[in-house]
């Protein structure tokens, strides 16, 4: 759609370039030892920790996925979507983040996998290993979503070949997590948090200022069936191919389907997947200090709530303004974009964009960094290799960065895919995973490394059966699988917990006083780790 503007194509090179600035400025300190290429050295403020949790997570699946959403069913999926998910950053922050950090200090883990294999003193990193595996599955198809958006993005404002931009913006997110390590990834989530922000602010109060007012957008949306209500779905009128029917150059859409409160639990258990997405966990493990959680949970939630609200309006309101602009709602997703080529001015737009791009890099860099640092220190130094050097460790890790990378693009080949869809499949494989593993480890003394192995198998297995063979008949198996597959995780969790031994005593003693300061003079486990 813009074509040789030199003033879009100048922003956007900046920003790149200041991207890449920070990784080398941090390369050095990165790779000093794995604690700091993998960790930052658990020493990142409360601004930096909220902001990069949040952009890591949310990626073009904000600017993109959602507002595409809500721009082709109306508001119910991405309201109920939206709170199900400020609720979850919510619950994390509160309930697993102070915990997570003082826990994973006292057992010298610096990586997700590691914890696990730790918290249940699981000598042959067993949990670890496959922890590691499942985190490879379901980033690679994490990193291929945000190579999707990176290729739409360029497809949509240039009129450019989407596999070309696609393969383009994934090499340029490569090459910094590449070299800066965590601290890079940290520091530019820091800045792209900051942009996704600003980006969805200037589009959202611009389109309102474009359709004529709350009032008159209010107006128009109140004539397609179902599509301001919270308990219906705007359910538009398809062809054979899938594109939404026009007449008289309208939209069509049918009688609305009601929104019952099975539909609305479904996508409210968006929010459990926090419990466990390695991404955001990460950050819980690298804060300076667990008193310092408080005040990234107030900065963190307030963030996430606002931009949620802020790409479901945007949906909302570029249905008004643009009602036949988009026929399918892959091709929907890119209603953020076509509002800020059409109502910003060349370098402004080139900023705006710059954080479609911001949010797709924040999160695929971190899904590239947690997959290698998975691979290399639980599989390499855990089990092929227990007495690899750290340099070692970080060029495995480094080629697990290519591996996941050249995954991803193969998964973004396909022009067609929905960011959204393929995201919620990513989020539910970590979620189920994860999530109940997460909270047995953190709140339940009994719990064994058998019933770990034994949830995260089960939680990994039901989402991929749920989603391509139970989902499928429709009515009440369509719900989310991410509901099932964590309640059937956690159930196996806790039932084969309790019929394994029971954890060693030095296991549960140390459960018993993980929140305790260490005493005055005893090195954090951490350093005892990297001593030996």
């Amino acid at each position: 759609m813009i074509q040789n503007d030199f003033l879009v194509l100048l922003a956007m090179l900046l920003y790149f370039i200041a991207v890449l600035t920070i990784g080398f400025v941090f390369a050095k300190r990165s790779n000093s030892s794995t604690s700091e290429y993998f960790l930052g050295g658990r020493g990142v403020g409360p601004w930096l920790t909220a902001l990069s949790a949040e952009a890591s997570d949310m990626s073009g699946w904000l600017l993109m996925g959602l507002p595409g959403v809500a721009y082709f069913t109306g508001a119910s999926d991405a309201l109920w979507t939206g709170i199900g998910l400020a609720l979850g950053t919510y619950l994390n922050w509160r309930f697993v983040a102070k915990r997570l950090r003082l826990y994973s200090e006292r057992t010298g883990s610096i990586t997700l996998p590691d914890f696990y294999s730790r918290r249940f003193r699981d000598a042959r990193n067993i949990i670890s290993t496959i922890a590691a595996l499942i985190i490879v599955l379901f980033f690679s198809v994490y990193v291929g979503s945000c190579f999707v958006t990176v290729g739409k993005l360029f497809t949509t404002m240039f009129d450019l070949n989407y596999t070309t931009m696609m393969v383009l913006g994934a090499i340029i997110v490569f090459l910094y997590t590449l070299v800066g390590g965590y601290l890079s990834v940290v520091v530019t989530d820091f800045v792209q948090g900051l942009l996704m922000f600003f980006a969805l602010a200037v589009v959202v109060i611009g389109s309102i200022v474009w359709a004529g007012g709350v009032d008159a957008t209010v107006a128009i949306l109140s004539d397609i069936p179902g599509f301001l209500s919270a308990t219906q779905l705007a359910v538009p009128q398809l062809d054979a191919a899938g594109n939404q029917v026009m007449q008289n150059g309208m939209p069509l859409f049918g009688q609305p389907a009601e929104y019952g409160l099975l539909s609305m639990v479904s996508m409210l258990a968006w929010g459990l997947g926090y419990f466990g997405m390695p991404q955001v966990l990460v950050r819980f493990m690298s804060i300076r200090s667990a008193d310092e959680v408080r005040k990234s949970r107030v900065i963190a939630v307030t963030w996430c709530a606002v931009s949620m609200a802020s790409a479901i309006v945007i949906g909302l309101v570029a249905r008004a303004i643009m009602p036949v602009q988009f026929a399918t709602q892959s091709a929907a997703e890119n209603a953020f974009i076509v509002l800020a080529i059409t109502m910003l001015p060349s370098f402004a737009c080139g900023v705006v964009v710059s954080g479609i791009f911001a949010a797709s890099m924040s999160s695929s860099s971190s899904y590239l960094l947690i997959a290698g640092s998975s691979v290399a220190e639980n599989i390499f130094r855990g089990v092929l290799r227990r007495d690899a050097t750290d340099r070692q460790v970080l060029i495995v890790a480094r080629f697990t960065l290519i591996a996941v990378f050249l995954l991803g693009v193969l998964v973004a080949y396909d022009e067609t895919s929905s960011i959204f869809m393929v995201v919620s499949y990513a989020w539910a494989g970590l979620g189920a995973s994860f999530g109940p593993l997460t909270l047995v480890a953190l709140y339940w003394r009994r719990a064994t490394w058998q019933g770990a192995l034994a949830g995260m198998f089960a939680g990994a297995g039901t989402v991929i059966v749920w989603h391509s063979l139970i989902a499928p008949l429709g009515g009440v198996f369509g719900i989310y699988e991410l509901l099932p597959a964590f309640t059937i995780s956690l159930l196996v969790n806790v039932v084969v917990s309790l019929l394994t031994p029971a954890p060693a005593a030095e296991v549960a003693a140390e459960f018993d006083s993980y929140m305790q300061p260490l005493p005055e003079g005893v090195p954090a486990a951490l350093n005892v780790v990297e001593e030996k």
